[in-house]
C-alpha cells in the first residue's frame, strides 16, 4: 500500500482515536478564494484595549504600567475556587458534580502589535519563566489536579482580543483531553512519546525544525491541516521540571516554528497552542512526556481554513493533505519574518 497516494487511516496512540487520510484528493480543482490579506499598520499601543498597561479592565480594575509580562486573574472566570461541593446522578443518565478552579490570563508583553513569532527570543523566555512560576503556584493548590496552558491566536480562533497573551485554566477534575493522554500514556511499560521522537528523527520525513533540546513536527496521525507537536528531547513530564537552558531553547523554537507558520501564507498565523502536562493529582506519572500541540485552522491561504463538518463532526475527522506533505511545506520556509524581508 502507498499511504502517499491511497485513502488510509492512522492511529493517535496518544488518544487511542483514528484519523481517515485521502492524498488523492489534493488533486481535485479548488474554486474558491485564494487571497493575501493586507498588512495591518502595528499599534503598539490601544487606549481601548483591556490588556494594554494602566488601561481599565472590567469592574473598574485598572492594569500596571507594566514592562514584561503580567498576570493576573481572569476577569470572566470559567472556574471558581470557592464553588460549593454537590454530586448527583438522577436515573443513571442525569449526572453532575460541582468544579473548582482558577483561571488566569498571562500578557507576553505591554506591546499590542507584537506576537511570538514577532518577539525576540528572550522576551519569549521570560513568557516561559512565567509559565513554569504559574504551574508551580497552581499545581501547589490542594484542590487543583491538572493546569492547562493555552494560547487562542487570532480572530478565526476566537481570541476576543489581538494583544499577546495566553490563559491558564487549572481545574479540579483532569480534563477529557488529558485523560485519554494520561490513560495510554500510563499503559505502556515505557515513555511512549520518548520512543516515537526517536523513530520521527529516524526518518526525518515529518520534522519541521529542531534544536538541542527540542524538536517541532508534524505528528503522524496529525488531524488538521498543519498541526504540529512540540517535543523535548530529554524526559520530563511538565514545566517545573523543565532545565534553564531548556527554557531558551524552548523560547528558540516556538519563536521558530510560528515564524514558519506566518511565512506560509504570509499573514500571522491563527493557532490554538497549548502543554499538555503530567496532571497534579499527585499519582504516578512517570511515564508522561510533557510536550505542546499546536492546531491552526488554515489550509490553503490567509483566509480559507479547514472545517470540522459533515463526515467528521459525526464519524471522525478527515484530511486530504498527508502530514508529510505539510512537514515539507514548513520545513523549506525561510525562518526570516516576510515582515522583514
Amino acid at each position: 500500500m502507498n499511504w502517499r497516494e491511497q485513502p488510509h487511516r492512522r492511529l493517535n496512540p496518544l488518544t487511542g482515536e483514528w484519523v481517515l487520510v485521502s492524498p488523492h484528493r489534493t488533486q481535485r480543482p479548488w474554486q474558491g478564494q485564494v487571497e493575501r490579506q493586507p498588512r495591518p499598520a502595528a499599534v503598539h499601543y490601544d487606549p481601548k484595549c483591556y490588556l494594554c498597561p494602566g488601561n481599565e479592565r472590567a469592574g473598574g480594575k485598572h492594569n500596571p504600567p507594566y514592562t514584561s509580562t503580567f498576570v493576573f486573574d481572569n476577569d470572566f472566570s470559567a472556574l471558581l475556587p470557592d464553588t460549593p461541593p454537590f454530586e448527583t446522578n438522577e436515573a443513571g443518565l442525569f449526572a453532575a458534580r460541582a468544579e473548582r478552579g482558577l483561571c488566569r490570563v498571562v500578557c507576553f508583553s505591554p506591546d499590542h502589535s507584537l506576537t511570538v513569532a514577532r518577539m525576540d527570543t528572550g522576551a519569549i523566555t521570560t513568557v516561559v519563566d512565567t509559565w513554569v512560576d504559574q504551574f508551580r503556584d497552581l499545581a501547589a493548590q490542594p484542590f487543583i489536579n491538572a493546569v492547562q496552558i493555552f494560547e487562542n491566536r487570532g480572530e478565526m480562533m476566537g481570541a476576543s482580543n489581538p494583544h499577546p497573551h495566553c490563559q491558564i485554566w487549572s481545574t479540579e477534575s483532569v480534563p477529557n483531553e488529558l485523560a485519554k493522554e494520561v490513560a495510554n500514556l500510563s499503559a505502556a511499560s515505557e515513555c511512549l512519546l520518548c520512543r516515537y521522537l526517536e523513530e520521527e528523527l529516524k526518518r526525518g520525513e515529518r520534522i519541521v525544525c529542531e534544536n538541542r533540546q527540542f524538536v517541532a513536527l508534524v505528528p503522524f496521525w496529525a488531524v488538521w491541516p498543519f498541526e504540529t507537536i512540540v517535543l523535548p528531547r530529554r524526559h520530563f513530564t511538565a514545566l517545573d521540571e523543565i532545565a534553564a537552558d531548556e527554557r531558551a531553547a524552548l523560547a528558540e523554537i516556538l519563536k521558530r516554528l510560528t515564524t514558519r507558520y506566518d511565512n506560509l501564507f504570509e499573514t500571522s498565523f491563527p493557532y490554538t497552542m497549548g502543554f499538555h502536562q503530567r496532571p497534579t493529582d499527585g499519582a504516578d506519572h512517570r511515564y508522561f512526556h510533557m510536550h505542546a500541540h499546536f492546531y491552526p485552522p488554515l489550509l490553503r491561504s490567509a483566509t480559507v481554513r479547514k472545517f470540522m463538518v459533515g463526515f467528521e463532526m459525526l464519524g471522525g475527522p478527515q484530511r486530504d493533505i498527508t502530514p508529510e506533505s505539510a512537514a515539507a511545506r514548513l520545513r523549506q520556509l525561510s525562518e526570516q519574518h516576510y515582515l522583514d524581508a
